[in-house]
């Protein structure tokens, strides 16, 4: 299985039951797809450096994830087909990416 990181946009006029309930359909993909979801975070809503969809800004989120490469295209598609996905972006991490998320993770339990 490989590492992944995803971060996602999702549509600012979402409410917040709707961007739950996008965040756990991704989840359920990777879960149901014999991933392992390592960790997830909430950026919140962001505003954006330029307009996206003629949007300011949109509510970012993380997913961390091991899966096997073969289930990444259907992953995609996925974001592809949903009207709430502004922007997606998944990268496969390296030994040097998967020790750098660690400790970001790690500094992010410290503050909270």
């Amino acid at each position: 299985m490989n590492h992944y990181e995803t971060v996602f946009i999702l549509n600012p006029v979402l409410s917040v039951d709707q961007v739950k309930e996008a965040v756990e359909k991704y989840e359920t993909f990777i879960t149901s797809n014999g991933g392992e979801i390592v960790a997830k975070e909430d950026w919140g809503l962001k505003k954006f450096a330029y307009a996206i969809q003629n949007k300011k800004s949109g509510f970012y989120y993380l997913l961390d994830f091991k899966i096997d490469g073969s289930a990444i295209i259907p992953f995609e598609v996925e974001f592809r087909r949903d009207q709430r996905v502004m922007r997606y972006l998944t990268v496969k991490l390296d030994k040097h990416a998967e020790a750098w998320a660690e400790k970001r993770r790690d500094r992010l339990t410290i503050k909270a």
